[in-house]
């Protein structure tokens, strides 16, 4: 059975020549406005002949490298240095933006869970379903900014994955190493089947993804980071005149589930290494101290596998179940 038409539409036209900014609108009853909409910027810039990109951030509502890049590459770049066109949707998940949290204020959806959408599910389904019947289509390459938001801090790393289609896979990994962050992931997701990165990866999308920090802010190391990485993509795949700027840049690879290390218990971390340490496997990694009672042991947390410290737990207390660190095994070095 057919779907029916998405509900979300476009204030842009996308095959129109020039810069436009604009707005994709959903409608939204609630109590303020029975006839209200979520309005989802988008700017598209278009000349001539060549890919589409297709830009964004917001995913999670709480991570802010992407979108600051997004917001001035919308605000600077100009339809003369463009061959082909560039979709830029600087807050993917509007409501989560504004609200500053991960998940969407109005019906608690996760975007990267929420693929590929329904157009008659609730407002982050109905946004997920336009990326993948609408936008998704249109783009030959996209590019989707994240970070640790407020719970996790990651060292700044550009990341694709492992596919079946291994002409695939070489296009991302060429696009990954072209954004050249301080580290390159071939990466592991533990939970893909709802992700954005897989809907795109489905249609046969050279598709790359980031996390450049986290703690809930960016600073201007990591901003930095995801407005060269950006520009340097858009290069890349020759949709932007300019020269690629190059830097050192670390390879990593997750190699199995064992790289993942949860808390085994609530309580208060106490971590024994720093992100960016190197561990041998069985080292500690961290002591997690009970906050019901005095006198008693901590729980301790060793390395499964020996790595990078790649992420941690940010807050300083953790919950059973919780992801307390990320290794991953170094393959190389890239010098400038």
């Amino acid at each position: 059975m057919s779907l029916p038409p998405s509900p979300v539409s476009s204030t842009v036209d996308f095959d129109a020549p020039g810069v436009q900014h604009g707005h994709l609108q959903l409608p939204w009853s609630r109590d303020d406005s029975a006839w209200g909409s979520v309005m989802i910027p988008v700017t598209v810039i278009r000349n001539g002949t060549g890919p589409t990109a297709l830009i964004t951030g917001g995913n999670h509502g709480d991570e802010y490298e992407g979108p600051l890049a997004i917001l001035e590459a919308a605000r600077t770049l100009t339809a003369d240095k463009v061959s082909g066109r560039i979709i830029l949707i600087p807050f993917m998940n509007a409501p989560a933006v504004s609200a500053g949290t991960r998940t969407s204020p109005i019906d608690g959806g996760n975007m990267n869970r929420s693929f590929p959408g329904r157009p008659d599910g609730s407002i982050t389904e109905k946004i997920a379903d336009y990326f993948t019947r609408v936008l998704l289509p249109m783009a030959d390459v996209v590019l989707d900014f994240h970070s640790g938001g407020r719970s996790l801090d990651f060292l700044p790393f550009a990341a694709c994955h492992t596919l079946d289609d291994k002409e695939q896979e070489a296009r991302c990994r060429a696009a990954r190493d072209a954004f050249c962050a301080p580290y390159s992931l071939q990466m592991l997701e533990i939970d893909p089947a709802a992700m954005y990165d897989h809907a795109a990866e489905r249609q046969g999308k050279t598709f790359v993804t980031t996390e450049l920090g986290g703690r809930g802010t960016a600073t201007p190391e990591t901003t930095a980071i995801a407005r060269r990485g950006l520009r340097n993509l858009l290069i890349h795949t020759g949709i932007l005149q300019g020269r690629q700027e190059t830097a050192v840049t670390r390879h990593l690879a997750q190699d199995d589930a064992a790289c993942f290390h949860f808390a085994p218990r609530a309580g208060m971390l106490d971590f024994a290494v720093s992100i960016g340490e190197t561990v041998a496997q069985g080292d500690l990694l961290a002591r997690i101290w009970p906050t019901d009672r005095t006198g008693a042991e901590p729980e301790h947390v060793h390395a499964s596998t020996p790595g990078l410290v790649m992420v941690r737990h940010h807050p300083g207390l953790i919950r059973h179940g919780d992801c307390l660190a990320v290794l991953a095994t170094e393959l190389q070095h890239v010098k400038e």
